[in-house]
């Protein structure tokens, strides 16, 4: 579970993130929907430790930020908008890397890349450096770093960005997969269509503060629409911080 609590971040003096709280709990997935510049990629960095909050409080499975920063890193796997991978290592030794930077013993990470790999579908071309792969086989070895240790919080930004429709689905899939075995999803997306398709709960940011939250059902009756695009519209042009 991941708990946000009135979050705050400024760069340059301008306000990202403002006075944000919300709670994603496991066993589900959560999107953070808004439009470019919303506040949501600064978000997920402030939960993963890659930036630091000037304001709030955040909790990862009761772990607070504010404690040791290698424990909640244990609890986390995270795909940000930079996939972070090497190209001149294959997809193989790329997941043994940062599989050995978290600590895994040899024997039981040797398994885990096996299965990490099957499971992804990247077995074919684990041998092959990521330089030469596809936009969509580079993103699945990303994804493929961030659960190797297998998280119970994994957070993605923009996941889906650039990919295909057969590895959107595919990923769809691991989702779902990953939220059935209870973890908690948190991803973000300004794509209407994957957020539907996917999330059980949606938090609506808009110029970095939260305008709304619920599953996207809730979303509809609260708004009178019958549809996620028109709840988000209507939600969107309501608040002061977002122009239609």
């Amino acid at each position: 579970m991941i708990e946000v609590r009135d979050l705050g971040k400024s760069f340059n003096s301008r306000p990202v993130v403002r006075n944000l709280s919300f709670q994603a709990p496991d066993g589900a997935i959560t999107g953070l929907l808004g439009a470019n510049g919303a506040g949501k990629s600064t978000t997920l960095r402030m939960i993963c430790g890659a930036l630091k909050p000037e304001a709030g409080s955040i909790m990862v499975d009761d772990v607070a930020a504010t404690g040791d920063p290698l424990v909640r890193q244990r609890r986390l796997g995270a795909l940000l908008d930079h996939m972070g991978i090497y190209s001149r290592l294959t997809v193989r030794e790329n997941l043994v890397y940062f599989g050995r930077l978290r600590g895994m013993p040899p024997a039981s990470l040797r398994e885990r890349v096996d299965h990490v790999l099957s499971i992804l579908g990247l077995e074919s071309i684990a041998d092959r450096r990521t330089a030469g792969l596809s936009q969509g086989e580079r993103m699945k070895t990303a994804l493929g770093r961030a659960i190797l240790h297998s998280p119970q919080n994994l957070l993605l930004d923009e996941p889906t960005n650039g990919l295909d429709v057969p590895t959107v689905r595919s990923l769809r899939d691991l989702l779902r997969r990953w939220r059935d075995s209870g973890a908690c999803v948190v991803f973000s997306s300004h794509v209407l269509d994957e957020v539907r398709a996917l999330c059980d709960k949606v938090v609506i940011i808009a110029g970095g503060r939260l305008i709304a939250h619920g599953s996207p059902t809730e979303l509809c009756v609260q708004t009178g629409t019958v549809s996620l695009e028109d709840a988000f519209v209507k939600m969107a042009c309501q608040s002061e911080n977002f122009s239609c």
